[in-house]
């Protein structure tokens, strides 16, 4: 790959277009994330399922697509965002089919595995009875979760009227799926300062501790500020009630300060808390495009709980791209593709040499532990006691970074360690 601009440690495929991460599980020691995939052209059409897979989810490795669109079928339209569960010891795929009538029309299907290695699914029977949209309701991508030795789904949804909701089902029997209505709405007081959309996408819902969270992808119907670029978390309790489950949040706030991240998906596995998102081109930005390649998933994260707040760092394995340490010139610049930068600092100014906009990220105040992941266009930014920042730019062919710090960052470079070691 020679575009400088392509983020070559994230693990996406050369070509194509890429959104939402969707179906993370932990099958035989490996990790397998799959997410929207056109590979025909940088645009959302003709949706598949990508696949790739890693065992340290540092090195991945391309899979086979695991879901195309099928003529005729409930997913002709396109294969849609969903999650896995492992039902018998078998991972299960379960995602939201669009047929030609539109997303209105969407439900779930369910795809099975033909290989010990994930590479190969079969849908199984059709759309599953009670998941598409009644009334009105429009619902798309489930995610599943266990409470009291039940098992339960939540889809996000928006009414006819454009009120967002969290759609509840029982689904202790995967073909039969029963509404139970919402697990939450925007009259609950909590949800109701949320900024006003018109569906809550990609509804995430899990426990940390003692705690439940629920994350929420806001989409907007005019294609506003938010219709692809706002994601919030919520934190509470979980209550049983005569009719289902019922989420009470206590607080909330937003999971990623850029404005290019969307439609994240968290992985549960033991007591960690993973998470992928999707991060999109800029408004208008058309050159990924113009090399044939749109979209990327963030690298993993850990999330956890620090009084009352979710937090977000990059998954622990990460340390292992960590290679030689880059010298910053007496001028700030660095001269790296792919590098990582650690340390306290009260001023940052990170650019691009020669450019005459705005820093690509600043920040001016007291002392902050900060650590900035950089991989082609591709900017993470985690500082202490605050949510990320992602951030999209493109770097030309030679064009060198600088960085305003005095003395409190250092800069090493990113890359893939061998088999045996750096």
């Amino acid at each position: 790959m020679t575009d400088s601009a392509f983020p070559a440690l994230h693990g996406r495929p050369a070509q194509g277009w890429v959104n939402d991460p969707n179906g993370l599980v932990v099958h035989d020691g490996r990790y397998h994330v799959f997410f929207q995939y056109n590979p025909d052209a940088p645009v959302h059409a003709d949706i598949r399922w990508g696949h790739v897979s890693s065992s340290d989810l540092v090195r991945w490795r391309e899979e086979p697509i695991a879901l195309s669109p099928r003529p005729g079928a409930p997913d002709e339209a396109g294969c849609w965002s969903g999650s896995t569960i492992v039902e018998d010891g078998v991972p299960t795929i379960l995602y939201t089919g669009v047929d030609r009538r539109g997303s209105g029309e969407a439900g779930v299907l369910r795809a099975v595995p033909r290989d010990a290695g994930l590479q190969e699914w079969t849908v199984d029977g059709g759309t599953i009875p009670g998941t598409a949209g009644a009334g009105g309701l429009e619902v798309r991508d489930p995610y599943l979760f266990h409470f009291g030795g039940h098992r339960y789904a939540v889809q996000g949804a928006g009414t006819a009227g454009g009120e967002p909701l969290v759609a509840l089902y029982t689904c202790d029997d995967l073909d039969r799926w029963r509404p139970l209505g919402a697990l939450l709405d925007a009259a609950d007081p909590v949800a109701a300062q949320l900024p006003p959309v018109q569906i809550w996408e990609c509804p995430n819902f899990f426990p940390i501790g003692d705690c439940w969270v629920l994350l929420l992808s806001l989409w907007r119907a005019d294609g506003g500020p938010l219709g692809r670029g706002g994601v919030v978390w919520l934190i509470g309790d979980l209550e049983q009630t005569p009719d289902g489950p019922r989420f009470r949040p206590q607080s909330s706030g937003v999971l990623d300060g850029g404005d290019v991240f969307y439609a994240p998906q968290v992985l549960q596995h033991g007591e960690r808390r993973l998470l992928w998102g999707w991060l999109r081109e800029p408004v208008g930005e058309t050159r990924a495009v113009d090399a044939g390649w749109s979209g990327v998933l963030t690298f993993p994260r850990e999330l956890s709980l620090d009084d009352g707040e979710l937090r977000s760092a990059p998954a622990g394995e990460l340390t292992a791209l960590r290679a030689d340490p880059v010298r910053i010139g007496a001028d700030g610049s660095i001269e790296a593709q792919a590098y990582e930068l650690s340390g306290t600092a009260s001023e940052i100014r990170l650019v691009l040499a020669g450019d005459a906009a705005e820093p690509v990220y600043a920040y001016d105040g007291p002392p902050r532990e900060h650590r900035i992941l950089v991989d082609g266009s591709v900017v993470e930014v985690f500082a202490a006691g605050a949510a990320p920042v992602s951030i999209r730019t493109y770097p030309a062919r030679g064009r060198k970074w600088r960085l305003d710090a005095g003395e409190g960052l250092h800069a090493r470079v990113l890359a893939l360690p061998t088999e045996n070691g750096k």
